[in-house]
């Protein structure tokens, strides 16, 4: 090859690899951003794990590939509510598009944390209250998503728990002072005391601590039963509360699902996996464009009545016919 010639060829290769390379780069740039969702929950991820299982479910069904057409960082502050602060914090590092909060703590904090970061809450009590949205129809800031606003509920379990055991006349209620909405359950398990003619014994759970000694001040009141209204601690210590209730020979009514679940005796309460599988919903109109103070919470809609006949059996009760009927699953 002539000298000129060998020339024109290395000058024809570059412009070549210069034009390859504008053509990937072009390309790269052309590529969507994968959306980042922050996912973030008080409790342990294993005591919460149908509650996210739902949430990705929602996700799938409207499309979405985790790893290819969505990122999800998951944080679990395992139990510990201080943690709580910390983790979003981590998240608005990783410059998550959207949030999604598991609990009141957790709204709380992402709230406290950022005005600019769209939050769906999945299960906030009193939202309005809370002061994380204007009202309900119209949020007006960066939170939006679901509320489990039915403090009425623990005044129907306490029915529930009044039916299955007719002569019931003394009840120790499990909570945590420090749950918003706490407050307006207990006010509703009152009325419904007064009305069925049963004394409450209401025990404060602030930390796993406080378990045992609930269960030990219920016994020394001659407690029939317990009615255990929810809260970071009470949802992370599940296991230790169905088992001192089944050691103790008393029955129980949660209001969680998985509560039954894991083996105790009957729930009727808010379908957390409808709400959690709906919060997919928010992310997926958040991610195309819509601002969260234009997206009404909303309310539960699903509710479900649960009992576990194997726990009634190991405390020896019997469960009455009309109340089984009334149920919408039967664990056998």
């Amino acid at each position: 090859m002539k000298p000129g010639n060998s020339k024109k060829a290395s000058v024809f290769g570059l412009a070549l690899c210069a034009m390859l390379l504008a053509l990937c780069a072009s390309a790269w740039a052309q590529q969507p951003k994968v959306p980042r969702i922050g996912y973030l929950q008080a409790p342990p991820a294993s005591a919460v794990a149908t509650r996210t299982d739902a949430f990705r479910q929602g996700l799938r069904e409207l499309g979405y590939v985790e790893g290819k057409t969505i990122v999800i960082e998951s944080r679990f502050a395992e139990g510990k509510t201080d943690r709580v602060p910390d983790l979003v914090a981590e998240l608005l590092r990783l410059k998550v598009d959207v949030i999604v909060t598991g609990g009141s703590f957790a709204t709380g904090a992402a709230k406290q944390a950022t005005s600019t970061i769209p939050v769906v809450m999945t299960q906030d009590s009193d939202p309005v209250g809370n002061g994380y949205v204007a009202s309900l129809a119209r949020p007006g800031g960066n939170v939006t998503g679901l509320s489990t606003l039915a403090p009425e509920l623990s005044g129907k379990q306490l029915e529930l728990l009044k039916e299955t055991i007719p002569k019931l006349s003394r009840v120790a209620v499990l909570g945590s002072s420090n749950r918003s909405g706490n407050a307006q359950s207990v006010k509703e398990t009152e009325h419904a005391a007064d009305a069925l003619r049963v004394k409450l014994q209401y025990l404060d759970i602030l930390s796993p601590k406080d378990i045992e000694n609930a269960f030990r001040a219920a016994r020394k009141q001659n407690a029939q039963a317990v009615l255990v209204l929810t809260g970071p601690v009470v949802t992370s210590q599940r296991t230790e509360i169905i088992n001192l209730a089944s050691k103790n020979q008393l029955p129980a009514i949660y209001d969680r699902a998985e509560f039954v679940e894991d083996g105790g005796l009957m729930t009727y309460s808010v379908s957390s996996t409808d709400l959690f599988r709906r919060a997919a919903v928010y992310v997926d109109k958040i991610l195309k464009g819509a601002k969260p103070a234009d997206l009404p919470v909303e309310q539960p809609t699903k509710f479900e009545f649960i009992i576990n006949l194997k726990a009634a059996k190991q405390i020896g009760l019997t469960i009455p016919p009309n109340v089984l009927a009334r149920a919408d699953k039967v664990i056998k």
